[in-house]
């Protein structure tokens, strides 16, 4: 554990509104997102976060599983003032050791720009990325 913070998987404790602005103002693949899809995104997924000794929360991500066949890692974002003190790694840490013990058998994500953290993790480029597809609907 990363001294001065906790992780959490529950989903109770999520500061919505914290939540929303980090992903609809800053992260790149949500900006824009709406408060009322970010709270039903929440609601249908298992959740985590990293807070701080004031009790802040400072960390989030979400996984969408039917938690016995696949999971999907998404919405990962750590606040500017956190990086840098192991709360990411912490952040993963706690995900996969939450689905462990479920039979889900590969947990997907995708990234820009945080190969590196996922790769000390076992996560690898697909074998096949040809065989992914991928079918645009409504941005969300």
């Amino acid at each position: 554990m990363v001294s001065g913070f906790t992780f959490s998987s529950d989903t109770s404790r999520i500061d919505r509104a914290q939540v929303h602005a980090w992903l609809s103002e800053q992260a790149y693949w949500a900006k824009g997102r709406a408060r009322e899809v970010q709270d039903a995104a929440i609601d249908g997924s298992r959740n985590y976060s990293v807070w701080n000794a004031n009790g802040e929360q400072v960390a989030y991500a979400r996984v969408v599983t039917d938690a016995v066949t696949f999971a999907w890692l998404c919405d990962v974002f750590v606040d500017e003032s956190a990086r840098g003190n192991g709360v990411g790694k912490m952040l993963v840490e706690g995900v996969i050791a939450d689905l462990q013990p479920l039979p889900v058998s590969r947990i997907l994500l995708a990234t820009a720009d945080a190969h590196g953290l996922y790769a000390q993790y076992g996560f690898a480029p697909a074998e096949d990325p040809n065989r992914y597809m991928i079918k645009q609907m409504k941005t969300a």
